[in-house]
């Protein structure tokens, strides 16, 4: 098996947790780096990979999110998914780069279509300034 595998293994354990932080904790590399489709910089570093990963697992884990494709080569892996909030459809995918230990080191969500985005802006600001108290 290889890492990306893995990572992608475990990645939906966590997913099927609820947002368990434990989980994705041990799934992070320090040095991980998370790309949002809402925020221009990228966010550097373990503990803001996993305010951002918690505050989508918040606004995205409802019952309508599923994956419906995967692609895995190597250390990479594309995950389709598609959720719907608030009436919305949301499609997008969560590009993710893997080490050799099967840890997270990049991670990019892209989101489809542009009201998607704007309703994932919207309730990503309210769980993270939530989430940071």
């Amino acid at each position: 098996m290889s890492a990306a595998q893995q990572g992608v293994a475990a990645w939906h354990a966590y997913m099927q947790s609820g947002g368990d932080a434990d989980l994705l904790a041990a799934q992070l590399a320090d040095d991980a780096v998370f790309h949002s489709p809402v925020v221009h910089s990228p966010q550097e570093g373990k503990a803001k990979v996993m305010l951002y990963l918690l505050s989508a697992a918040k606004v995205l884990g409802n019952d309508s999110f599923r994956y419906v494709r995967e692609i895995v080569e190597g250390n990479e892996a594309c995950l389709e998914f598609t959720s719907e909030i608030d009436g919305i459809h949301i499609n997008g995918i969560d590009l993710i780069s893997f080490g050799d230990d099967g840890k997270i080191k990049d991670f990019k969500v892209m989101v489809r279509p542009v009201k998607a985005v704007n309703k994932l802006w919207e309730m990503m600001a309210a769980q993270l300034q939530a989430a940071q108290g």
